[in-house]
């Protein structure tokens, strides 16, 4: 069983469906088939700017500023980028939690020894696969459900980049690869891709520099020919094949802090050519429902493939899975947890 099933089962329980007794019938409002019968609809909702837009590149390129600013200038919902911790924040008392309940992985390891034997490097970028699934799953549900538009620093799109980039640098094996490519295959299909990627292109020379100059310690440790590597697949790779589903922009650090300018040619875009334009209330309303379903989001990239990499005996993952439910708001959803101080559960 991979590293990731036990913190993602455990998470799953604490966020929905957890066994609970009641003296009334529990209603969490959530949306299902009936809402869509009586009339609930989803274009209903949408305006010019009702969209999924990503910003991407290298590592301190400066595409958080401009997601930010972005989406303040546009009245869209700014989501930062996923790290390790993502579901951490969404579960229980937001606590951030050992590692062995976030995918057993460490990125400040990986800049330590990306060529570290026990398979961190590998378990990290699946871990970061999955936690993006579920991030762009909520961005989703988001935008389906109030109309607002999100804008998303990386996503699951692109979050091969950072793979492909390790194995040109033998931090992993091509058997991470293979097994990576598989899951993928089963569970990004599930989404509609961005209606826009905006590239920020930071020659890695400059980005190395940057790190060395504002980047943690950990940072600093990072390898050039990585961040070369970074680079290469996203204009060789990553832009070529996002540009066949979705509007494409692509700006220099400095073209990228005039918001208007970015702005402007968003405007300009015709956003007519991907899965968007194809799709009606039904099909979205099938989305909408698959984008709220974080369990079967998750479950979604689990197969039963032997990895040394990601797996865990039985033993260790039902002990792993059980001191996860063991913490503080994490046994029941939210709200519902005696131990974090929530009142009044037997009246819910």
């Amino acid at each position: 069983m991979a590293v990731a099933v036990a913190a993602l089962r455990a998470a799953r329980g604490a966020v929905r469906g957890a066994a609970r007794l009641h003296t009334s019938a529990h209603c969490p409002l959530e949306y299902g088939f009936w809402a869509y019968v009586l009339g609930e609809r989803c274009k209903k909702k949408f305006n010019n700017y009702s969209k999924i837009f990503t910003v991407d590149g290298n590592l301190s390129c400066g595409k958080g500023r401009l997601a930010r600013e972005l989406a303040a200038s546009l009245g869209m919902l700014y989501i930062p980028e996923a790290d390790v911790h993502y579901l951490d924040r969404k579960t229980g008392d937001g606590a951030i939690l050992d590692p062995k309940f976030n995918g057993h992985c460490s990125l400040e390891k990986f800049y330590e020894d990306p060529k570290c034997p026990d398979g961190n490097s590998y378990r990290l970028q699946f871990w970061m696969y999955n936690v993006r699934m579920l991030q762009y799953s909520d961005a989703l549900e988001h935008l389906l459900s109030t109309g607002q538009g999100v804008v998303l620093e990386r996503s699951p799109f692109s979050d091969y980049v950072f793979l492909e980039a390790m194995l040109k640098n033998q931090y992993i094996r091509k058997q991470c690869i293979d097994h990576y490519n598989e899951v993928k295959g089963i569970s990004i299909d599930e989404f509609l891709p961005p209606h826009l990627a905006i590239y920020v292109d930071v020659p890695y020379t400059e980005v190395y520099q940057k790190v060395q100059e504002t980047g943690s310690p950990a940072e600093k440790k990072v390898e050039i020919n990585y961040l070369k590597s970074i680079e290469e697949t996203y204009k060789q790779s990553f832009l070529p094949q996002i540009s066949e589903t979705s509007e494409v922009l692509q700006y220099t650090s400095k073209e990228a802090q005039d918001i208007e300018k970015v702005i402007e040619d968003i405007e300009y875009l015709k956003f007519d050519k991907g899965p968007w334009t194809e799709q009606d209330d039904d099909s979205l309303h099938d989305l909408r429902m698959k984008a709220q379903n974080k369990a079967e989001v998750s479950g979604s990239m689990f197969i039963p493939r032997y990895l040394p990499e990601i797996t865990l005996g039985a033993h260790e993952s039902d002990q792993v899975y059980y001191e996860y439910r063991s913490l503080p708001g994490r046994k029941y959803e939210r709200g519902y947890n005696a131990d974090v101080g929530d009142k009044l559960i037997w009246l819910k």
